[in-house]
């Protein structure tokens, strides 16, 4: 089984906006498989934290138990998306980037 990290970009977007556009991002990374391999997504959606900073450490962390990652549309836009790009390449995980046209 692989598991599937999804990094999006979510500053000034609502909750709902957000898991509306990672249920596309989930979709759109398991294109990206055979049907018969198993994949787990992980859970990196956070709804209330204290700082921006504490929601990038806890999805590196998340990051670092992935073996692949799926970087959803406009990603080379958000700050943490691009700090997650940069470690998941540096660390050896899988990178799939979104550069498509709506």
């Amino acid at each position: 089984m692989k598991k599937l990290f999804i990094s999006q970009p979510m500053k000034g977007k609502t909750d709902e906006e957000i898991l509306k556009e990672r249920e596309k991002a989930i979709a759109s990374a398991k294109r990206n498989f055979a049907e018969s391999e198993e994949i787990e997504v992980i859970d990196s959606f956070f709804q209330s934290a204290p700082r921006p900073l504490w929601f990038l450490g806890k999805s590196l962390e998340l990051l670092s138990t992935a073996d692949i990652a799926y970087f959803a549309k406009g990603w080379e836009n958000a700050r943490g998306c691009r700090i997650e790009n940069t470690c998941a390449i540096e660390y050896g995980i899988t990178v799939i980037e979104d550069y498509t046209e709506d």
